[in-house]
């Protein structure tokens, strides 16, 4: 039983080593946006919205 510890926990430090490393790339996507760019990106999905389809 001793075995199948070792192996759930080598999987769950994989498992944090693999999240950390998602969440460190969506970290640097955020990042890559200016605090103007995304003001004019949500004004911009603003208008799309309020705009009706007709």
């Amino acid at each position: 039983m001793g075995n199948a510890w070792k192996w759930i926990g080598l999987a769950g430090v994989v498992g944090v080593a693999a999240s950390g490393v998602l969440v460190a790339r969506d970290q640097r996507q955020r990042n890559a946006y200016s605090a103007d760019d995304i003001r004019d990106r949500l004004r911009k999905r603003y208008e799309e919205i309020d705009t009706p389809d007709n």
